[in-house]
């Protein structure tokens, strides 16, 4: 049977280009799952894979993609059968492996996730790598003591998918948030979400000599990385934590160990990728009951396979606001 994909390829010159190709399902890889794909998403890492950055693909012709959700049409594994709704994010699906952006995908069960109760295809791509990366970060603080009476939580690069996602998310949880963000045009939106403070980017760009200032921040989810981290860790309340979920701002910063030593600061790295089904499992089932399609919903765009190159350059540009999601 033949389907459209957004095949990126590398030719002579080495220029990496996307373009719609038909394929036959006998082209695709490896799996004991095939699923007819109704969404995916456009991710920062979608961005990297669609314009050769990164060197996140190693073997072209490919099919980028790392999140999708579907319908499975043919399954030789017992956990799932024809008609089941399912959702993938990570395992390297998109950059090692063929991913979302085509009609059809055929993968390994191992790294699928049944769809919620309640919860549509589109549902579950407006969520994403972005919501579930929101979810496992604001779990593991939570899981560590914070609660909603110690005071506000910052969440950086909150115009972007996993910071808004994050900023919703955590207000419906009775959390005081600030939402950090370098754009002027997400202020209304972010306050509709549920973000009491908004502050912008350049308020926290600027870095002191001081090892410690006054504490402010019971938790932090951050996906800016960077100096910029180096200054929010000196303002972490005793005991408080950071989830680090990205680095927008950089992959590193010249810090100091004093708020982990005098304040007892912790900081817990978020990783989507290689999660484990149960922990999946329970972060989608979260995410079902807490996440509001209504109120996020001016947050999203949808584009089809054609506008992806385009949109890619954009979400590297840091122009996109909130989710993107895509009907292949």
């Amino acid at each position: 049977m033949n389907f459209s994909a957004l095949v990126t390829n590398k030719n002579e010159a080495g220029e990496v280009i996307s373009s719609i190709v038909q394929l036959d399902e006998s082209q695709l890889p490896d799996g004991n799952v095939t699923v007819a794909i109704e969404w995916a998403g456009l991710n920062y890492k979608d961005g990297l894979c669609l314009t050769g950055g990164g060197g996140l693909v190693r073997n072209y012709p490919h099919v980028a993609g790392i999140d999708f959700a579907g319908v499975v049409k043919k399954s030789s594994d017992d956990r799932y059968k024809k008609g089941d709704k399912v959702v993938l994010t990570g395992w390297r699906v998109g950059e090692v492996q063929w991913g979302g952006y085509a009609q059809v995908a055929r993968i390994n069960a191992d790294w699928l996730v049944p769809l919620p109760k309640g919860m549509s295809t589109k549902d579950a791509m407006v969520i994403g790598t972005a919501g579930l990366t929101a979810q496992l970060a604001i779990s593991r603080l939570i899981d560590n003591g914070l609660k909603p009476d110690q005071g506000e939580v910052l969440v950086t690069g909150a115009g972007g998918g996993v910071g808004s996602i994050a900023v919703m998310l955590l207000a419906k949880m009775g959390y005081d948030v600030v939402a950090l963000s370098g754009r002027e045009e997400t202020k209304e939106f972010l306050k509709k979400i549920g973000a009491k403070t908004i502050m912008l980017r350049s308020e926290l760009a600027e870095s002191s000599k001081r090892v410690l200032e006054r504490e402010r921040w019971a938790g932090v989810v951050d996906s800016a990385g960077g100096a910029m981290l180096a200054n929010i860790l000196k303002a972490v309340k005793y005991g408080g934590g950071v989830a680090s979920i990205g680095l927008a701002g950089g992959a590193s910063w010249d810090a100091s160990v004093i708020p982990f030593i005098i304040r007892g600061v912790n900081m817990y790295g978020i990783d989507s990728v290689m999660q484990p089904f149960k922990a999946r499992k329970k972060a989608w089932k979260k995410l079902a009951k807490n996440f509001d399609q209504k109120i996020y919903a001016p947050m999203v765009s949808e584009v089809n396979l054609e506008e992806l190159p385009k949109e890619a350059k954009k979400i590297l540009k840091g122009q996109i606001m909130g989710r993107v999601i895509v009907k292949p």
